[in-house]
């Protein structure tokens, strides 16, 4: 499979890059064709303009010239993996940015009837698997008080989005500044295997 693995941590050096690595060395081995994208390296412009959101429903018109690169590897890809930390209970900004961005009308999904109304249609069913990658600072009992907002979008937003046979997968470290190193490398080890059968 084509896989897109799209990454949003800042520090090149940090326990979510290592992830990164991880999944895209564990997808090479048992080999996938990766197509990976590091949002940060790729300074990712996350604001969505005022022109953007004007012309927001105009398919084909809403596809600029900046934003049609990322569609383009969006729609060649036959799976996706999100590797990302969970900030302030939701995806950086730099990844919501890209999911502002990206997933258009006419991208993700169809308005049947066309403008801005109409009954909506999946429009990215050609990806088969999707996988979330996460690690957060809040232990697992406070997220669960709070709702665990970025569980249920990939859980629920996701799995509505792109129709795959099964929910997308989540395997997300809690409480990651009070882990232990072999719950840290732990982890590591559980990512790999998941990629290694991805």
């Amino acid at each position: 499979m084509r896989v897109h693995v799209i990454h949003a941590h800042p520090v090149e050096t940090s326990y979510n890059r290592t992830l990164f690595n991880t999944v895209i060395e564990a997808l090479t081995a048992s080999g996938h064709t990766v197509d990976a994208l590091n949002l940060y390296d790729e300074a990712f412009p996350a604001t969505l303009s005022r022109e953007e959101r004007l012309n927001y429903h105009e398919v084909p018109g809403n596809l600029t010239p900046a934003v049609k690169p990322y569609v383009d590897r969006l729609m060649t890809a036959d799976a996706l993996v999100f590797v990302h930390p969970v900030w302030n209970y939701g995806y950086p900004a730099i990844l919501k940015g890209y999911f502002d961005r990206v997933f258009l009308p006419g991208v993700s999904f169809i308005l049947e009837g066309g403008g801005d109304r109409g009954k909506l249609l999946p429009n990215l069913t050609h990806i088969k698997k999707v996988a979330f990658v996460t690690t957060y600072g809040g232990n697992r009992w406070r997220t669960m008080v709070m709702g665990d907002p970025p569980r249920r979008l990939a859980r629920r937003w996701a799995w509505v989005t792109f129709r795959t046979r099964t929910p997308p997968r989540y395997l997300a470290l809690y409480d990651m500044n009070n882990n232990t190193p072999e719950r840290l490398t732990g982890f590591i080890e559980k990512v790999k295997a998941e990629m290694q059968q991805f």
